[in-house]
């Protein structure tokens, strides 16, 4: 094992003790058959040479022999069990401890070069399963390889005391097995391999749809998910019958165990008749050569393990022992005990590590003073947040230098700059206090519960608590109604007094006041100087600066709010208040974690709402189940799901019953080999020999075809029934209504598991559970029968000691998959845990939280670390009581039929034929029980594909916070704006109108009918929404334009681009439109998403245009095109429009303000403004006003 220490990296002292001590107990273990095969050759000799009566002196001497070596080898079992599960939980905890720690002191950049989801995926991957293989090696596959290497090694040695001639003749036979093993069993992996590549393909289509169901229902792209989905499961499929013919293959030749029986018992035969060899030593050397043999080849699987597990430590080891380019643990830095805050870019170039060769900042030239609030403006994608990113650390600059207090701060060790992402001072506390847990209210994985504005308030809260000394905000009011803007645009200008301070903002009018304003172009400053000056530049003419101020005046948009983080579009309302959370105490100490990464950082670097919390939803899903009303899913439900298959069915029963009953006839012929040796007459020996040589020949070759009838038949019905069902559950997935996909038990990641495992679980129990249960049926039952019409007293005893046995075998596997799965869902919660660190990696390193993480990382492995101890003691008891009552049931049958020989009740060929014939029934019906345990759980995985398949949609209301006793009456043709503060409930309207959502009460009427009336596809082909956080699905920007109307022409697909303002950049990029946008669009900058979405909308030519927040994450030049674009797209069409800056509505035909749920007042701009001082839209406008440049 030495060339595994990489794995054992982490053993202490008491660990190397515990892996000497699991070494002895596996070799013990290991001697059971040889040495129960010596005694036994002893007592062969002893019963069959007898002629009919030998003293009861003999019997109990060789009972008490195969007694002692049934302790022996159980006490070796039990040490073996306890031992090597202890250890392996030790190590691998350390393990994974020490990985996240490595992982959360990367530099950001480290996470940028692998796309986010799957950087995300990675670890959670690596601290669940991974570690959890690893640790399965150390507690379980070691010690079966080493209990195997031992009984093949003690059983050719005994083989040899014995007989060394036949030993000698039979040895290269032995090996035998092992070819096809290795052979079939390596193609074998290849195509699992293969096949789950293949499957990848498949769900990575299901789960980006589900992810963005909003966009598929809009688009009505459900058919061309449902296709895309199918076409990827077919190779898959195929895949998996090809496997099914490899391992028909594969358990065939294993029936070359009966053709060696053939030679030796031939052999055996000359060695009795002409050396004149004892025929209980000949026939136990060969049964060994087969323990033997049988013994590698089952080892053998154990080495593919250990090579994975090698690989897998080794990749842990590589990422543990990474030293990142940035390191925030290095304590090399001079640790600053005054920071003034005087900040300096020296000659700065960039680019961002996943794009090299696009250069974001060129040279760039920029001196803060300390104490001094800097703006920074431009067009978007000029480098301004670019310019936080370098001055938090995140990223090192490529040339040039970056200086705080004139130190560069690569030498500066942690410095104290704050992200203000995300109550007082921030105006967040008086919205927490209303909700109904307070400050507990579960704000759900990043934030999903809150509106855009209450997340952001409460990342601003979280900014001031650190009282730091440079203030960084990236848009950080961008996303809150005037109101609450002005509130905290208050707060953040008395936070930013005395403070470095350096704001990004699309609307020019928050950073009027700053002592500098700093243009950027291209990566470049081509302006900078206060207000006035830039505005009077040249001349009073004024350069950049004052065009974009122009911009934003003349289209009376004062400004255009960035909220760069709004991974559910349109729902922030609706779902304000979800207090139905379990309150859990993990999820209380969640919700602070999962608070969004800041709001505006990079859109691309957070944007990324994980795709993979593999493992976290399956447990409670299935408790869930248990609980409802879900009635137990009848097997022959499952079967008329597969009657197309019925003569497949029919074939593979006929194999399974076939190689059923060659076991017992196999084992009633070696009882009768046995007792031919005894036979006086050599002619005869020969004879009947020859003929037991035919009869195991037959069997071979019969086994060969059995066993491929079987195995390939199940494969093809197995795989057409996981296609079928999968592709009926995501067929039936997307007719559900939006509510049901807000469920926390219905994210993407679970609904992809259940894609994944569950219908796979349904495939093995139909076909594995059908042939397991009829092959196991036709063996047990024929060796009972057999076995009492050969000799009934010996029949009974040994039939009676079976239960026992399966008891033991049985609860030992399944106590032990239970313990398994046990320790498997208490590490679940470190597995969320990672994934949230992962995900708000930013977060993590602006606010230096790693070792706090750390903290509550380890706090989570007290669980598994409980349930570890209770599992290496049911594992050791397991082990003691299988391998005991094994040898023991050996030693009683003797012991009982030797005393009835001794009576003269039976003969010893007797004795022997039904000895062979039960003595492994019991392990096998054991085997077959503990297969089907594992299958019973698949009824939970059935329970939940039934679940799915007979859900019927019943588009469900939402939250009965988001709208109270509504009304609202949009023309036809006109546009309708909708105003009101954040959490009023303007996008829950949307909502409805796209029909995500049912009213709970009244009726939401298109042209006169209400919308349940309508076929909802066909109501949503006709209105196309826009919202805040545009939707990109992985694939090329063409693809994207094209979602949703396939057929379009390319004619038309350039001119919904030209009209959207995207085609510009788009034919700027290296591959046009074949560029690929990343998994949810991360390649692209947030206003390149919003144009390639507004593309998406005008090619769809919709009836009615639903645009929320459209504009929001442009800048000033984009958003004025952008803004005539939708003005031009808006002609003839019913438009509903919410918007929280209200220059952009004025020209509407009617404004609606919506407060609390309802609307307050309604009317045209001037109508409204006409109401007077007293009118709320009055106020809003009020409050903006006072806020424009």
């Amino acid at each position: 094992m030495g060339s595994k220490a990489g794995m054992f990296r982490y053993a202490d002292g008491i660990d190397k003790l515990l892996v000497l001590l699991g070494i002895l107990g596996s070799i013990g273990d290991g001697v059971m058959s040889p040495l129960t095969m010596l005694v036994l050759s002893s007592v062969i000799d002893e019963y069959g040479g007898a002629e009919l009566s030998f003293s009861n002196e003999v019997v109990n001497k060789y009972s008490l022999r195969l007694l002692y070596v049934a302790i022996g080898v159980g006490l070796s079992a039990f040490i073996e069990g306890i031992c090597w599960t202890r250890t392996a939980e030790r190590q691998t905890s350390r393990m994974r401890m020490e990985y996240l720690k490595s992982v959360l002191r990367q530099e950001v950049g480290f996470f940028d070069n692998q796309a986010a989801s799957s950087t995300t995926f990675q670890v959670v991957s690596t601290i669940s399963s991974d570690a959890h293989s690893i640790q399965d090696v150390i507690a379980e596959k070691i010690p079966n390889c080493l209990a195997h290497l031992s009984t093949f090694i003690f059983s050719l040695v005994v083989a040899f005391l014995l007989s060394w001639r036949l030993a000698l003749a039979a040895l290269p036979f032995s090996l035998m097995f092992i070819i096809p093993g290795v052979g079939f069993g390596k193609l074998l992996m290849i195509l699992g391999m293969r096949k789950k590549d293949a499957y990848g393909v498949a769900g990575g289509i299901a789960e980006q749809a589900i992810s963005s169901i909003h966009t598929v229902y809009s688009y009505v792209g459900e058919h061309q998910t449902l296709n895309r989905f199918s076409r990827a499961l077919q190779k898959s499929m195929d895949l998996g019958i090809k496997q099914g013919f490899t391992k028909g293959l594969l358990m065939g030749s294993m029936g070359t165990v009966f053709a060696v029986w053939a030679f030796q018992s031939w052999v055996g035969c000359i060695l009795v008749t002409e050396k004149g060899e004892s025929g209980g030593r000949t026939f136990v050397s060969g049964a060994c050569i087969i323990i033997g043999g049988l013994s590698i080849m089952n080892a053998l699987p154990n080495l593919s393990f250990f090579s994975e597990a090698t690989v897998t430590a080794t990749r842990i080891f590589e990422m543990i022992d990474q030293i990142p380019v940035i390191d925030s643990e290095k304590g090399s830095g001079k640790i600053l005990a005054y920071v003034r805050g005087e900040i300096e870019f020296k000659e700065v170039s960039f680019s961002y590590p996943s794009r090299p060769d696009t250069l974001i900042l060129q040279r760039l030239n920029l001196k803060v003073k300390a104490g001094k609030m800097v703006g920074l403006v431009g067009s978007s994608g000029s480098g301004k947040s670019t310019v936080i990113s370098l001055l938090e650390r995140f990223y090192d600059p490529i040339k040039g230098d970056i200086l705080l207090d004139g130190l560069q701060n690569k030498e500066t060790s942690a410095y104290l700059v704050e992200i203000s992402d995300g109550q007082g001072t921030a105006n967040a506390h008086n919205f927490i206090t209303k909700l109904p847990d307070g400050y507990e209210t579960q704000v759900g994985q990043f934030g999903v519960q809150l509106s855009g504005g209450q997340k952001q308030r409460i990342a601003i809260a979280r900014a001031l608590l650190r009282d730091p000394k440079i203030l960084l905000l990236d848009e950080a009011t961008s996303a809150l109604d005037a109101e609450s803007e002005r509130i905290v645009q208050e707060a953040l200008d008395q936070a930013s007094l005395g403070r470095t301070t350096i704001i990004i903002a699309h609307r020019l009018a928050t950073i009027r006041k700053a002592d500098t304003i700093v243009v950027l172009q291209s990566g470049r400053v081509v302006e900078s100087g206060a207000h006035d000056e830039l505005i009077q530049m040249n001349k009073g003419e004024g350069g950049a600066y004052f065009r974009m101020v122009q911009l934003q005046q003349s289209a009376m948009q004062n400004e255009a709010p960035n909220s760069s983080y709004h991974p559910m579009e349109g729902q922030d309302n609706q779902r304000m208040i979800n207090a139905h959370t379990p309150q859990t105490p993990t999820s209380v100490r969640r919700s602070f974690q999962s608070s969004p990464s800041y709001p505006f950082s990079p859109a691309f670097s957070i944007s990324v709402v994980p795709s993979f919390q593999t493992h976290t939803y399956d447990d409670s899903y299935d408790e869930n189940l248990n609980k409802s009303s879900c009635p137990r899913p009848s097997q022959w439900r499952l079967l008329q799901l597969n009657a197309p298959e019925w003569k497949g069915a029919l074939l593979g029963c006929l194999g399974a019953a076939g190689f059923g009953g060659i076991q017992p006839v196999h084992a009633y012929c070696l009882g009768s080999v046995v007792s031919v040796y005894f036979i006086k007459d050599n002619p005869k020996i020969k004879s009947e020999t020859k003929f037991y040589c035919i009869i195991f020949l037959s069997l071979a070759v019969l086994s060969f075809i059995f066993n491929l009838l079987q195995h390939y038949n199940f494969a093809i019905m197995g795989e057409c029934l996981t296609k079928r069902v999968r592709e009926k559950m995501l067929g039936n997935v997307l007719t559900f209504e939006k509510g049901w996909f807000d469920k926390d038990e219905n994210t993407s990641a679970a609904i992809c598991a259940r894609l994944a495992t569950d219908a796979n679980m349904v495939r093995s129990l139909v076909g594995d559970r059908m042939s397991l249960l009829v092959q196991v049926f036709i063996s047990a039952s024929l060796a009972f029968v057999l076995g009492l019409v050969v000799t009934w007293r010996v029949a009974i005893v040994m039939i009676a000691i079976q239960p026992l046995i399966i008891g033991s075998f049985y609860s030992r596997s399944v106590l032990m998959k239970r313990m398994s799965e046990k320790a498997q869902k208490a590490q679940n919660e470190g597995s969320q845990l990672a994934s949230e660190a992962v995900v708000n990696h930013r977060t993590i390193t602006a606010f230096s939280s790693q070792n706090r993480i750390l903290s509550l990382f380890s706090a989570t492995l007290e669980g598994p670390r409980k349930e570890s101890i209770k599992q290496s003691w049911f594992s050791g008891v397991g082990l003691f009581s299988s391998q005991f009552l094994t040898t023991a049931s050996i030693a009683l049958t003797y012991w009982y039929g030797g005393r009835l020989m001794n009576q003269g009740l039976v003969t010893s060929k007797h004795v022997f034929q039904v000895f062979f014939l039960l003595m492994s029934t019991g392990k096998n019906i054991a085997d077959a029980g503990s297969m089907t345990s594992d299958l019973a759980k698949g009824s939970n995985a059935i329970r939940s594909v039934f679940a799915i398949l007979d859900r019927k949609s019943e588009i469900e209301p939402e939250d009965p916070e988001g709208i109270k006793g509504l009304s609202l009456r949009i023309e036809s043709g006109n546009t309708v704006a909708l105003v009101g503060e954040s959490g009023s409930g303007k996008s829950t309207i949307i909502g409805l109108i796209e029909r995500f959502y049912d009213p709970i009460k009244g009726s939401v009427l298109i042209d006169g009918q209400d919308i349940k009336s309508y076929n909802l596809r066909n109501l949503r082909s006709h209105i196309a929404l826009v919202s805040q956080e545009p939707t990109l699905f992985a694939g090329t920007i063409y693809q994207n334009i094209i979602y949703g109307k396939e057929d379009a022409t390319e004619a038309e697909i350039r001119k919904a681009a030209i009209l959207a303002n995207a085609h510009g950049f788009i034919s700027s990029m290296k591959d046009g439109y074949k560029t690929y946008c990343g998994e949810r669009g991360v390649q692209l900058s947030g206003g390149q998403k919003q144009r390639i979405a507004l593309a998406r909308a005008i090619l769809k030519n919709p009836a009615i245009l639903l645009l929320d927040e459209a504009t929001s994450a442009l800048d000033s030049m984009s958003e004025n095109l952008v803004q005539e674009a939708l003005e031009k797209m808006m002609v003839g069409r019913t438009c509903v429009v919410v918007a929280h800056r209200l220059s952009t509505i004025q020209k509407s035909d009617s404004i609606a303000v919506i407060k609390n749920g309802k609307v307050v007042e309604q009317g045209s701009h001037s109508d409204l403004l006409a109401v007077g001082h007293h009118g709320s839209y009055y106020s809003l406008i009020k409050l903006q006003k006072g806020y424009s440049p």
